[in-house]
């Protein structure tokens, strides 16, 4: 990244780095989504009409394995802005899901996915914090509007936040901020857009006030360490073609789509093989 980038993030919590990965490879993972759902994207009434258990409330798919999604999560472009901004190469990902969120409906507001958190308990933050505590991200697979229900955060918490957990109640949600008085900015971008952002920042998806889906991949890189055991079920989970263990998630596809329609694990790049845990970086 460039200076201005990095001002940027330092700034604001986020950055957007346009043009990672190609359109096509963006398009591959949306048609494997709705091959997934097993649904018509051109029905209307089937971006509503989910099968049981395949979407969790926040319209994240219970979809991990496909090529494409492993093909974003080894592209060399995506890897080298994670590596830029964790400063290493040393990196292991994350086996997240992908996000689907159709246009608001008074008749189906179950599917209206609207909400502000962060995925760390920030009452086990120190202080001062330490920058960036760790980094996460989502693809853009299609254009996105500031309407249409994609990433939003609150920059204004993230800059001040040492200031601004001095005002909060003892027994604040250390997951859920009070953002009353801060603007939640939304943020547009292009298909093959990434947006990276630290921890530390409020964000969420916001309402699809649009005429067409929302749709989104989830991938996050983190620092590897040299315990490759660690990665196990991480690696099973990609040999099985199922989700990752997770004790006490309550979402999981009754009908072991993945499991029952791939043959075989997805193919790894040698990348791919030490991102994932397989190989390790340190010999």
């Amino acid at each position: 990244m460039g200076e201005l980038e990095w001002d940027f993030l330092r700034q604001n919590g986020y950055v957007v780095l346009e043009g990672i990965v190609s359109k096509e490879r963006c398009d591959a993972v949306i048609d494997g989504m709705w091959d997934f759902l097993e649904r018509d994207r051109n029905n209307r009434e089937d971006w509503y009409n989910i099968p049981e258990g395949v979407m969790a409330k926040t319209r994240t798919l219970e979809l991990y394995h496909h090529q494409s999604m492993w093909d974003n999560r080894q592209d060399p472009n995506l890897y080298e802005a994670f590596a830029d901004i964790l400063g290493t190469e040393k990196l292991w990902v994350s086996i997240d899901r992908v996000n689907m969120t159709p246009p608001r409906r008074e008749d189906h507001l179950e599917m209206d996915n609207n909400f502000i958190h962060w995925d760390m308990d920030t009452a086990k933050l120190l202080y001062p914090t330490p920058y960036p505590v760790k980094v996460q991200g989502v693809l853009y697979l299609a254009d996105t509007s500031g309407e249409q229900g994609g990433f939003q955060c609150v920059p204004s918490i993230y800059r001040n936040y040492t200031e601004w957990v001095q005002t909060q109640p003892d027994n604040r949600n250390p997951r859920i901020p009070d953002i009353t008085g801060h603007e939640v900015i939304p943020i547009p971008g292009r298909a093959g857009d990434l947006v990276i952002w630290d921890s530390m920042l409020p964000h969420g998806n916001g309402s699809n006030r649009a005429e067409t889906p929302r749709y989104a991949q989830y991938i996050t890189m983190h620092r590897a360490n040299n315990d490759l055991s660690s990665r196990k079920r991480y690696v099973e989970s990609w040999q099985g073609n199922v989700r990752p263990e997770t004790p006490g998630y309550p979402y999981r596809d009754s009908r072991n789509w993945e499991k029952n329609h791939y043959s075989g694990p997805a193919q790894l790049t040698a990348l791919g093989r030490k991102l994932l845990g397989i190989d390790s970086w340190f010999e």
